[in-house]
């Protein structure tokens, strides 16, 4: 099984009327995401899981829609909307939830042109920020300059050994050029990952890539972010990535 039939059978079905989400009111104190990777993640979450987006645009009635696929390369993503109308307004607001716990909210400005041929499918551009009410996901760490924080992994007969740019109980971000990033993309799974993260902690654990954005740097020139999930890990290594996170202070040098 390929990883897009891996997708498809862990997708929703499409959207249904109960299944409206209301905008996240006015007097909660929701924070806003403004990082194109973290936007990046959520969307991709959301195109993976196949939950539903309700879009407010005008009078008109909320819209249900899908996000089809995010762009593994560009800030880009293609909501779905079959079966309903397109917005009729320049402005819409969409609302989705993301893994049960978090309501995520954004804006865009778009003239909602479908692609050729596929009168559902409307291209978009990531949204500036978005708002997060309730999220409970991990505590995201940046990684310290000129600290040890790498992944080191085998695949097709190929090592890499990647630097960290943060990590998290829920999985690490790395951050290659181009060329480094060579039989990487996004659903590929990486199997025995050693991950340095610092001097106090080693674990070895499998990853899922999830997201991979590329950016410029005026040091390193083109590079790429490769947001990386932890795949089954045992309770034993969440435990210790959940105090290593919190304290600084894990309980064991290595473990998996």
């Amino acid at each position: 099984m390929n990883v897009s039939d891996a997708v498809a059978l862990r997708r929703k079905g499409p959207p249904k009327p109960s299944d409206q989400l209301t905008r996240i009111p006015g007097n909660a104190t929701p924070h806003q995401m403004s990082d194109p990777f973290d936007i990046g993640e959520a969307l991709a979450a959301l195109a993976l899981s196949g939950d539903p987006v309700t879009v407010y645009a005008g009078i008109q009635d909320p819209i249900l829609a899908r996000i089809e696929s995010v762009d593994p390369e560009l800030p880009h993503f293609t909501l779905d909307f079959t079966g309903n109308a397109l917005p009729n307004t320049h402005h819409a607001t969409f609302v989705a939830s993301i893994g049960g716990n978090a309501k995520l909210q954004f804006e865009l400005e778009s003239d909602w042109a479908s692609l050729p041929g596929q009168a559902h499918l409307v291209p978009a551009t990531f949204p500036e920020h978005c708002l997060v009410l309730n999220r409970r996901s991990a505590r995201r760490v940046e990684t310290p300059i000129g600290g040890n924080y790498t992944a080191s992994f085998g695949l097709s007969g190929k090592q890499y050994e990647l630097p960290l740019y943060d990590f998290s109980q829920g999985g690490v971000g790395m951050r290659a050029s181009p060329e480094q990033c060579f039989g990487l993309h996004v659903g590929k799974k990486l199997i025995g990952v050693r991950l340095e993260l610092g001097p106090a902690l080693m674990v070895v654990a499998d990853l899922e890539v999830r997201l991979m954005r590329p950016f410029r740097t005026f040091l390193l020139g083109d590079q790429v972010q490769i947001g990386c999930s932890f795949v089954n890990i045992s309770m034993q290594l969440q435990q210790t990535l959940e105090r290593f996170v919190t304290t600084g202070q894990p309980e064991r040098r290595a473990a998996r």
